[in-house]
């Protein structure tokens, strides 16, 4: 509240009372001595190469401007219904949830774009920036997600310590795959519910989400120009999550996978904008349609014929040919190498801020583990009525209420490495307490004071879009992602069936 970093604050204030419980003989510094082993290991887990990976697709296919065309094209697509241009711009965030995973860049572009569009069309302003704000959260559930890829590495830990404190001396392990596989539904049923609260709107207050009329002119062509706004993100998200899925990669193999599908991506784009700019639209329209229409061919069969090694091969040689001619034509150069190096920076920072997070709350547990914390916390919940479920409401609900003041990443460093380990002695599933945490730590993005997408969308609004319009806009999203939290909470196979499907 101060103002002051979360990634000193953690570690600071843990130091502080260290030293004060140091001073009354209740804890003893050495117990700081495991910190560089600890640090080490985290810069080590190979899994954790998959963050920075994945914040470099998404950052590089954010500047590629590839939901610009989406959402044009799926606007015009949608928008001659009621309520079309809310269910567009849903199925859009949807689909950049699954390939960018950025929600400051998701609600900032659907801002820009979607926003004037749906305010020109009469939306109701409310309706229309909630909307944006939720479908923006939606990457925090949609695999794949930076923070399942974090869950996993500190449920894991939290696992194999409450199996060991129950006498399983070879404890199961608990993997990023299984955190994909268990939010794929729940990730799905989120957009499902915004959709149908959208197409409510539409037939009980028409006036609030009114059809667009389209020009002849704008539907001419149109079917090309779904193929081309929808392949490549489609063929990108079927690399990453399906090789996951399907076990043919880890999570940080396929991470590596789409960085380099993000780059050829943004190669395409570039040469695309390049040649409109020399050639007749239509004509670069139509290319651009039959080479998707061929890679995508060709992908299909080299994956069959010789599997992912096939596809890796196609997606090398596609990325030194894209380079290559980018490369040799000056224009091109300049803008896809000052690309390459603001999104490595941009990736650079982003990083290193998510892990320095990660090892304040390091020294964050260690203090308040060893100043009898955990025990503390596990007396608290052993004895809450219900149960596992009466313990459960408890943690869900002191999740949502810091989701007002904290960002979704600081909450599970602090929280669940505490919890984690008395809420799997008391035998909740690890995939299921995964998924509901992605599903509750939505929420953080809407509550005010301190929700991101409200200030993200704010920034970006026309004039006649209001704070309150915004703040009020999201309440029925906020409830519309509880109804989903209560939902996988009442049918935990919504996120555990598949896991043991494809895993067993």
């Amino acid at each position: 509240m101060l103002g002051f970093p979360i990634a000193f604050t953690l570690p600071g204030t843990a130091l502080i009372f260290a030293l004060i419980g140091w001073a009354f003989g209740a804890f003893d510094l050495s117990y700081f001595n495991a910190l560089p082993l600890r640090y080490w290991g985290v810069n080590t887990n190979e899994v954790l190469i998959a963050i920075p990976l994945f914040v470099f697709m998404g950052v590089m296919l954010e500047r590629s401007r590839l939901a610009e065309l989406l959402l044009t094209t799926m606007g015009e697509l949608f928008g001659s219904l009621r309520g079309g241009l809310g269910i567009s711009a849903v199925v859009v965030a949807t689909l950049l949830a699954a390939s960018t995973g950025i929600v400051g860049a998701t609600v900032v572009t659907m801002g820009l774009i979607s926003l004037p569009a749906m305010v020109k069309a009469g939306y109701d302003k409310r309706l229309a920036s909630g909307l944006l704000c939720a479908s923006g959260t939606l990457c925090q559930i949609v695999p794949p997600s930076t923070i399942l890829v974090f869950l996993a590495v500190i449920l894991q830990s939290a696992n194999s310590q409450a199996q060991m404190a129950k006498g399983i001396y070879t404890p199961a392990t608990l993997s990023v795959g299984d955190l994909f596989a268990g939010a794929f539904l729940p990730g799905l049923l989120l957009p499902v519910l915004y959709i149908v609260w959208v197409s409510l709107n539409a037939v009980f207050r028409p006036h609030s989400a009114p059809a667009l009329v389209i020009k002849p002119e704008q539907k001419k062509n149109l079917g090309s120009r779904v193929v081309i706004a929808l392949m490549p993100p489609f063929m990108l998200i079927a690399a990453v999550l399906g090789s996951i899925i399907a076990g043919v990669a880890t999570p940080t193999e396929s991470a590596a996978v789409g960085a380099i599908g993000a780059v050829i991506l943004t190669l395409v784009k570039l040469l695309s904008e390049y040649f409109a700019r020399h050639l007749p639209q239509q004509a670069v329209q139509r290319g651009l349609f039959y080479f998707w229409l061929a890679f995508f061919a060709v992908t299909m069969l080299l994956a069959w014929l010789y599997g992912g090694l096939g596809v890796l091969t196609l997606a090398t040689v596609a990325l030194v040919g894209g380079v290559t001619m980018a490369t040799l034509i000056p224009e091109l150069r300049r803008k896809f190498y000052g690309i390459v190096d603001e999104v490595s920076r941009s990736s650079l920072v982003i990083t290193t801020m998510v892990f320095v997070m990660f090892m304040g709350a390091s020294v964050f547990s260690v203090a308040f583990t060893r100043l009898g914390g955990e025990l503390l916390v596990h007396q608290f919940l052993s004895t809450m009525p219900g149960g596992a479920n009466g313990a459960l409401f408890v943690v869900m609900a002191v999740m949502f209420v810091l989701g007002f003041f904290l960002d979704p990443f600081e909450i599970i460093f602090v929280v669940v490495p505490i919890v984690g380990p008395v809420l799997f002695m008391m035998d909740v599933d690890p995939i299921w307490f995964a998924v509901l945490i992605g599903v509750n730590l939505q929420t953080s993005y809407l509550t005010p004071p301190f929700g991101f997408s409200l200030f993200f969308l704010k920034g970006v609004a026309p004039p006649s879009v209001t704070t309150a319009d915004i703040y009020r806009g999201v309440v029925p999203y906020v409830g519309i992602q509880l109804v989903c939290l209560m939902i996988v909470w009442a049918y935990p196979p919504l996120a555990t069936w598949l896991p043991k499907v494809i895993y067993g």
